[in-house]
């Protein structure tokens, strides 16, 4: 196995992200998006779960899955046609003493969607483009503009140079952003959805006062980095 260039190390965060082999699409509709958040909650386990066999074939809710307790712990996430972003962190408390939690928990996600993916579209061969790439936060200003740029990023379906131009009209922003469920966007702003299940907010540093401030400073962080 090859080295990485980032070593992901117990304790510390980190940004992980991951496109599409030749930067083609990675989820084609929304039962694809389903799939890889069901698969990002299920996969967050010790536990090796058949998709197929203990949740299509047991006719068993995904969110409703006992998977056990979590090997990593997500802080946000969002999924874009051809590529996402995560933010993690390892559970100190679940750590698996023969490898890396992150790279367990990439690899089962990643392999897991692949197989469905080439299964559902008759396709060979590699849907990503090579190992997922990862960047270690190493201070509080970094990991602010990480949960501005996540949570940000669907903007580019609407104003695909925002982040070159900067967001002219930051009230349609929001009002996309508060209908694009593809990401942890609503889960910080007190939505309730099965999609709750995926983020674990106590490890993460609260940022937020309340659900509006979360609105108003993911722009002023991104402002803030890009000065």
């Amino acid at each position: 196995m090859s080295m990485r260039k980032v070593p992901l190390v117990s304790g510390e965060y980190y940004h992980i992200y991951n496109r599409g082999n030749s930067k083609q699409k990675i989820f084609v509709n929304d039962k694809d998006r389903d799939r890889f958040l069901k698969l990002l909650y299920l996969c967050n386990s010790k536990q090796s779960i058949d998709f197929r066999e203990q949740i299509v074939r047991a006719k068993i809710n995904a969110w409703d899955f006992e998977k056990g307790e979590s090997i990593v712990n997500i802080g946000a996430w969002v999924l874009m046609p051809n590529h996402f972003h995560l933010y993690l962190s390892t559970n100190a408390e679940a750590l698996l003493p023969q490898d890396n939690a992150i790279i367990i928990f990439m690899h089962k996600v990643l392999t897991a969607y692949s197989k469905y993916f080439n299964t559902k579209y008759n396709r060979t061969g590699s849907l990503f483009e090579g190992k997922f790439k990862s960047v270690h936060i190493e201070n509080d200003i970094q990991a602010k503009y990480l949960f501005s740029y996540i949570h940000l990023n669907p903007i580019k379906l609407i104003y695909p140079k925002w982040g070159e131009q900067g967001i002219k009209n930051e009230k349609e922003a929001l009002k996309f952003l508060d209908s694009y469920k593809w990401s942890s966007y609503l889960d910080y702003l007190g939505i309730i959805r099965p999609e709750n299940k995926i983020i674990d907010r106590v490890n993460f540093l609260n940022y937020f006062i309340s659900e509006r401030s979360f609105q108003e400073e993911i722009f002023e962080w991104i402002k803030i980095q890009d000065e």
